[in-house]
C-alpha cells in the first residue's frame, strides 16, 4: 500500500455490522481486515468471540457496540452490555448516547450514562457515539465536553444508521471540543480514500466504515 492508503488503514474499525450478516460473512470480514491490516473489527455484540478467534494471531482487535444504534437502552442494560462485551473479548466500546436526553439538556443524565459504561469497561476505551444528524452545532460541543468529563476515550461523530454520515466540518468541531488526548472517530458513509484522508487531515483519529476494501484497493461499497 502506499503511504496515505497505510495512514488510512492504521485508522480504520472496519465495520461488520449489518443485521443480515451471516456467521461465514463475519469471518470473511475478518480476513479482510487482517488482510488489511486495520487496526481493528468493530462487530455486532453476538460476533465478538467469533471475531476474537478469527483474528487471534494478527494486530486487528475485536470492538463492538452498545446501545446500538439508539443510544435508548436502560443505562443498566448498556452496563450489562458492556461487561459481557468485555468477558467475551472486546477491546474497545463504541457506545451510543442517549440523545434524547443530550437534546432536552439533560447533560447530568447524559454523563451518568456514560459514565456507567465506562466503569463497566473495565479500563477499556469506550466511543461514545454523538449520532450528529440530530444535534445542532451546540448540542455535538456539549456532547462532547459530557463525554469528556465522564471518561470516555473518543467520541463519534455516527452510528451510520442516523440521518447524516460524517462529515469534515462535524469532525472539525468536535475535534475544537474536547482534549487533545480525545480521540475523534469518524463513521457513515466513508466510501473513497479522498474523504477517509480529508476526515483525518480534520482531526479523525479513527475511522468506521464496511468499505475497507474499495478504500484501500478494490471491492465492492456497503451500506455503513
Amino acid at each position: 500500500m502506499s503511504t496515505p492508503e497505510r495512514r488510512v488503514a492504521a485508522a480504520i474499525d472496519h465495520a461488520l455490522l449489518r443485521p443480515d450478516l451471516t456467521p461465514s460473512d463475519v469471518e470473511d470480514g475478518c480476513a479482510l481486515a487482517a488482510s488489511f491490516e486495520v487496526a481493528t473489527v468493530c462487530c455486532r455484540p453476538m460476533d465478538i468471540e467469533r471475531c476474537a478467534r478469527a483474528l487471534r494471531g494478527t494486530d486487528v482487535g475485536t470492538i463492538t457496540v452498545i446501545g446500538f444504534p439508539h443510544g435508548a437502552h436502560h443505562t443498566k442494560t448498556k452496563v450489562a452490555e458492556a461487561a459481557q462485551a468485555i468477558d467475551d473479548g472486546a477491546v474497545e466500546l463504541d457506545m451510543v448516547l442517549p440523545i434524547g436526553l443530550l437534546r432536552a439538556g439533560d447533560d447530568a443524565g447524559v454523563e451518568l450514562d456514560i459514565a456507567a459504561v465506562v466503569s463497566s469497561a473495565n479500563g477499556r476505551p469506550v466511543k461514545v457515539i454523538l449520532e450528529t444528524g440530530y444535534l445542532t452545532d451546540e448540542q455535538i460541543a456539549r456532547a462532547c465536553k459530557v463525554s469528556e468529563a465522564a471518561g470516555a476515550a473518543f467520541v463519534k461523530t455516527s452510528t451510520g444508521y442516523g440521518p447524516r454520515n460524517a462529515t469534515v466540518a462535524d469532525v472539525t468541531l468536535m475535534r475544537a471540543s474536547v482534549s487533545s488526548h480525545v480521540g475523534i472517530k469518524a463513521a457513515g458513509g466513508i466510501r473513497n480514500l479522498a474523504d477517509a484522508l480529508a476526515l483525518l487531515d480534520a482531526g479523525a483519529t479513527r475511522l468506521g466504515t464496511s468499505s475497507t476494501a474499495v478504500i484501500l484497493g478494490g471491492g465492492t461499497a456497503t451500506s455503513y
